[in-house]
């Protein structure tokens, strides 16, 4: 039924350009993606024991790299302490090295206090290309019960998750919570001043189009441009002739190749990227969760 209905516009689907002959590299490609293999360096094996302790205290058994290969392998399959220490030995008998094995308990304690080095922000040390959008989020107080128990009905309560994406990493790079009467615009100084770096480009949606964001992206960041889409009513500022400001040109672009040809040229529609970072992964909502909020509430 669907290609039935869009059967007056298939023609607009291009064709397929190429054509796939290596099949049979193309199939083994396929079956390599399931497939799992591990190995220890030998820099890794050398660095499995931890190194001796030259003050007063006990001695570790584990290196900080033999901890933090267990709780990698333990986030990658999702396991538990001790499945991730019979998921550990099994490794290495099957590799034939004779290492410890660090027991669960070594990996929870340890856990706690290891330094775990942290990905730069952007793919490299150039200024990153933000990415801005904001999120609801729905409040689960105590009153949640009694609605549930009771049937009564309230308000709910709502809270505004503004967050900015590197278009080049997908990484969430800035994050606010605020109140949801909070206007979007208000949060670009906050979320600009958590990037720690220069910017390339500013990139948000039609509820940004305002003269206060402009001027918060040119105070922090001369050079970076701004891609917001002007309003379906807006008009060229009075000096668009002389002095034309960059809501100007985006207003001229627009007359004349259309809004499609104004997104493909300007790269606004690398935006949809932040609407896949604010699918959060767990580890966000444990902050989140302290003032109330809830995964399931996002919209």
């Amino acid at each position: 039924m669907p290609f039935r209905a869009n059967a007056d516009r298939r023609h607009r689907i291009p064709k397929q350009r190429h054509r796939a002959t290596n099949w049979a590299e193309y199939d083994a490609a396929l079956r390599a993606r399931g497939s799992l293999t591990v190995w220890f360096s030998d820099e890794a094996i050398a660095g499995w024991r931890a190194a001796p302790r030259t003050t007063r205290g006990g001695q570790p058994s584990f290196s900080a790299r033999a901890i933090t290969t267990a709780l990698t392998l333990r986030a990658v399959f999702r396991l538990a302490l001790r499945q991730t220490e019979g998921l550990i030995g099994s490794i290495l008998r099957l590799l034939g090295l004779d290492l410890a094995v660090p027991d669960h308990s070594t990996l929870s304690r340890r856990a706690e206090t290891l330094e775990v080095p942290q990905p730069r922000s952007s793919s490299g040390p150039g200024p990153v290309r933000l990415l801005v959008d904001s999120a609801g989020l729905r409040l689960c107080g105590p009153g949640e019960w009694l609605v549930e128990k009771h049937g009564t009905r309230r308000r709910r309560s709502w809270r505004k998750l503004h967050v900015g994406v590197d278009a080049d990493t997908g990484r969430i790079v800035t994050s606010a919570l605020t109140a949801n009467d909070v206007d979007d615009g208000s949060q670009v100084g906050p979320l600009l001043d958590q990037t720690g770096g220069p910017v390339a480009s500013f990139t948000a949606d039609r509820a940004f189009d305002r003269d206060g964001v402009y001027a918060e992206v040119a105070a922090r960041h001369p050079d970076a441009a701004v891609i917001v889409p002007p309003r379906s009513g807006a008009v060229l500022s009075d000096a668009h002739d002389t002095a034309p400001t960059r809501r100007d040109r985006h207003i001229k672009t627009i007359a004349a190749h259309g809004r499609m040809g104004w997104q493909k040229a300007s790269g606004y529609n690398q935006r949809a990227l932040v609407e896949a970072g604010i699918d959060l992964p767990s580890s966000w909502w444990t902050p989140l969760n302290r003032l109330g909020a809830s995964q399931e509430g996002v919209r």
